[in-house]
């Protein structure tokens, strides 16, 4: 009689409203991760639509439970959570995110990817608590927010004046000596700066390598990328290179 009593307070009018309250958070929150991560996902990233589906989803799941503590275990617990909890759980959701993020920031040479796709599973993390506590106005606008931020934003960026920074790296032939002041005046005669303190000389099979990174002075005057790597291969003693946009 017992068991029948307490299998039953599991199913009880208010734990079952309790219940469709919490599934209808999670559905809002997984949306909302939808629509950040579709722009993620359209740019052939590694986290997607699922990943940040999950991840908003799941914070609104941890966010949200403890708005309806005096349900837990059929409501035969009462109400045992607080708004100190609350701030834990944050915290903790937060704090986790850290690892998953962290495992998509990629770094190659001087070429850093991943940042974006890292600060916006942070960004929907918190959107998934904002929806978890009930505040779907402000959840709904930092959604909008960031999918227009990862979509268009980089669009104003090309039509702000800025400086396309360039990793370079140059293989000479064995016995082959490069000067400096030769490398920057060709940097210098195509509308590009070396940076001072970025240059990596090395020597393998007694040839020099040289890595640096060279900023263009605008976007509009710079030697296209294509036109600049036909250009290098013909400097003399060069064995090979490699030219590579610098993004972060």
């Amino acid at each position: 009689m017992l068991l029948s009593h307490s299998l039953s307070s599991y199913w009880s009018g208010a734990v079952i409203e309790s219940n469709l309250l919490v599934l209808m958070h999670l559905l809002g929150a997984w949306g909302l991760g939808l629509l950040v991560g579709y722009e993620r996902s359209y740019h052939g990233r590694a986290a997607g639509m699922r990943t940040y589906g999950l991840v908003c989803m799941a914070s609104a799941a941890l966010a949200v439970l403890g708005a309806y503590s005096e349900f837990w275990y059929g409501g035969n617990a009462g109400p045992v959570f607080t708004n100190g909890d609350l701030s834990r759980v944050i915290q903790g959701i937060l704090t986790g995110l850290g690892f998953l993020c962290g495992g998509v920031i990629i770094k190659e040479g001087f070429t850093i990817s991943g940042l974006t796709s890292a600060a916006s599973l942070w960004t929907v993390s918190v959107i998934g608590i904002l929806v978890g506590v009930g505040l779907y106005p402000a959840a709904i606008a930092m959604a909008a927010l960031s999918a227009i931020s990862m979509m268009w934003v980089s669009k104003i960026e090309e039509w702000l004046p800025s400086r396309q920074a360039l990793a370079v790296t140059l293989r000479f032939e064995p016995g082959f000596e490069p000067q400096d002041s030769a490398l920057r005046h060709m940097a210098n005669a195509r509308n590009y700066d070396i940076i001072n303190g970025s240059v990596v000389i090395a020597m393998q099979d007694g040839g020099y390598t040289w890595s640096l990174i060279a900023v263009a002075r605008s976007r509009q005057k710079m030697t296209p990328l294509p036109e600049l790597g036909a250009e290098i291969g013909k400097l003399p003693g060069v064995k090979s290179f490699n030219l590579a946009y610098a993004r972060n």
